[in-house]
């Protein structure tokens, strides 16, 4: 209960001291475990500058909080900054680091899973091979199996943990079979038949040296010995092909190669250095591309701004004239476009101007064929047109509550000195107008620089410009293309996308930064 002070206000009764230190503890002995198991999986993983950033951060929030007295403002902007490393920095430095590997399609583990995986995929049945019985059964790390061999012994193991001997106390068995184990969950018939080709493809080695073979099993009864045609010399690091003789060696660029060039597949995630910011100038056709797609970008940005600044200003000062009657009604017309999800509306207009069945060509234009969306110089008009039909409401809120702030008595002072309605709005409320919405301008060009929804939701970036080998298209922006070389080919490549995105974040950062001193001159001007 609250007890009035010699004021006669009431105050609440604050947190004891205890209890406070205990709720203390309590937050930090959840974020420190949190930490322990990040650190212990990171160790796992080999990261240990990870493990060194996550471990001194850790002791950094333990002491700002537990050291009383001191470091009040930390004990705020602590969170944040956490928040903001993970988020955004770690997000930042880590894309820098892939920009300077080959990481991607077929270069996306290290090099012992990419020598397992060789081997693996290279197997072929020994002719000779006994049966062993086996029933598939499953835990955290996967399927498994559990094996019973012809001498009667039984084993257990999995793709990642070869063949392990178990005893009878830890199996039970029926006819000399054994058909469940510690630790392992027996699949049903059910199960085995929904997951029949992850059986099929499970290939469980019989001890950590891959040449000693593996158990397959096709119809998760029986299994069988294979072996692979790969020999891994880890003496001289070369793979050799038992049947032809051929050695493939570290070409040094994250791959086993032949002496005449054949690569093997996957390789491993190597630094490359610059190799993929120097790639649009050594590979002629797709640099090309990609300078029609930054030109494209830049066009599609400033028009996209222009016409929706333009559109939305000249509605703001028709609707705030108080002789148009309805305004509020206009005004909830115009702002329509901007109340629903701009993803919703674009895949509206994608069924609006199909050119075979959309209401554009069929019911507006009468039956006509217009390719809206696969013309290259069309389809670059209407994402525009879309773009824009999507942004004017925005400019047009903006430059209406821009217009409203400017005092009516300026005006009334231009019309006293002479001038009239365009002199007006051209030398007074323009100038003044642009110095509040200049900084909003800016932003808007730099969402438009990357705005991945509506060409992707359009066009997919299409149509495909012809003579590359990479998916480029006539309406792709640069963020589009780096969404496209990342993830939307079978080649992905995780590198070169993130270069791209590295000169994106600069593109846009100079821009900014050359537009805001502008405005910062328009605002000393005025």
């Amino acid at each position: 209960m609250a007890a009035p002070d010699t004021t006669g206000l009431v105050r609440p009764r604050r947190l004891s001291g205890s209890l406070g230190l205990l709720a203390k503890i309590a937050l930090l002995a959840v974020v420190d475990a949190i930490a322990v198991f990040a650190v212990m999986l990171l160790a796992a993983q080999g990261n240990w500058v990870v493990v060194a950033v996550v471990a001194l951060v850790t002791v950094v929030v333990n002491v700002v909080y537990l050291v009383p007295g001191r470091f009040l403002p930390a004990k705020y902007l602590t969170p944040g900054l956490v928040l903001l490393g993970i988020f955004q920095v770690f997000v930042v430095l880590f894309s820098c680091y892939i920009a300077f590997t080959n990481y991607g399609f077929g270069h996306n583990s290290t090099k012992d899973d990419a020598i397992s995986q060789l081997i693996q995929q290279s197997t072929s049945r020994v002719e000779d091979s006994p049966a062993y019985r086996v029933t598939v059964v499953e835990n955290l790390s996967g399927l498994g199996l559990l094996v019973t061999d012809p001498d009667g012994d039984v084993s257990v193991g999995s793709a990642e943990q070869p063949l392990q001997r178990l005893d009878e106390g830890q199996v039970e068995t029926e006819a000399g079979v054994a058909v469940a184990a510690d630790g392992w969950t027996t699949l049903t018939t059910g199960q085995i038949v929904q997951r029949q080709s992850d059986i099929a493809s499970l290939q469980v080695p019989f001890s950590d040296d891959l040449d000693d073979g593996f158990l397959v099993t096709a119809d998760a009864r029986n299994a069988y010995v294979f072996v692979s045609n790969l020999s891994y010399d880890e003496a001289t690091d070369t793979l050799t092909d038992t049947d032809t003789g051929v050695v493939y060696v570290d070409g040094g660029e994250g791959a086993f190669v032949s002496p005449d060039g054949e690569e093997l597949r996957p390789g491993w995630q190597v630094l490359v250095g610059f190799e993929n910011f120097a790639y649009p100038f050594q590979s002629q056709a797709f640099g090309q591309a990609l300078i029609g797609v930054t030109i494209w970008t830049f066009a599609f940005a400033a028009i996209s701004v222009g016409l929706s600044f333009l559109l939305g200003l000249a509605l703001a000062v028709t609707l705030n004239d108080p002789r148009l009657r309805g305004r509020n009604v206009y005004r909830v017309l115009a702002i329509l476009p901007y109340a629903f999800p701009s993803f919703l509306s674009a895949l509206v207009w994608l069924g609006l101007l199909n050119t075979e069945f959309g209401f554009v060509n069929q019911v507006l234009l009468g039956g006509a064929d217009v390719p809206w969306l696969s013309d290259p110089i069309i389809a670059k008009i209407s994402v525009i047109v879309v773009n824009v039909w999507l942004g004017f409401p925005y400019m047009f809120l903006v430059c209406t509550g821009a217009l409203q702030s400017i005092p009516e008595e300026v005006t009334e002072a231009a019309t006293v000195d002479g001038a009239r309605g365009w002199a007006i709005f051209r030398l007074i409320k323009l100038p003044l107008l642009l110095v509040s919405i200049a900084p909003l301008l800016i932003s808007s060009f730099a969402f438009n620089f990357n705005n991945f929804n509506i060409i992707y939701m359009l066009t997919r970036g299409g149509p495909r410009i012809g003579g590359i080998d990479e998916n480029v298209g006539h309406t792709d922006l640069l963020i589009t293309l780096v969404y496209k070389v990342a993830f939307a080919g079978q080649g992905a490549d995780y590198g070169l996308a993130s270069a791209l995105a590295i000169i994106i974040f600069v593109i846009v950062a100079v821009i900014s930064a050359i537009s805001f001193r502008q405005t910062k001159a328009l605002e000393d001007l005025n």
